[in-house]
């Protein structure tokens, strides 16, 4: 299975973020993993919120922010990765002047239903 950016529309999901779902198990085939770029807009940030279920990894890509994990504050940039185990309460603030970019990877695949905004 591949997937084209270009292709992928764009949503919102639950804690404010601008979602494409690169791939996911709901569209591609694939099953136990979701993979996603999220985008924050330069002085926005997502919800507080945590996953039940789903330990997510970041991955920065573009742009700075401010990372709260659990309550700890961390500034990310290009080439960090943040683990977020699951029932973690996070969050991320774009810092810089263009948007922050983060790749996403949840297992398991992301579900609205396992967001819960805090």
């Amino acid at each position: 299975m591949k997937t084209s950016y270009r292709d992928i529309v764009v949503y919102t999901t639950r804690d404010g973020s601008a979602i494409r779902e690169l791939m996911h198990p709901a569209r591609h085939g694939n099953v136990r993993q979701s993979l996603a770029e999220a985008v924050i807009r330069p002085g926005e940030q997502t919800r507080l919120h945590r996953h039940q279920c789903s330990e997510e990894l970041y991955h920065v890509t573009r742009g700075t922010g401010i990372m709260t994990l659990a309550g700890e504050t961390l500034c990310i940039g290009v080439g960090d990765t943040i683990l977020i185990p699951p029932q973690t309460p996070h969050c991320v603030a774009a810092t810089g002047n263009e948007p922050l970019h983060i790749l996403c990877c949840c297992s398991p695949p992301y579900r609205h239903e396992d967001t819960e905004l805090l």
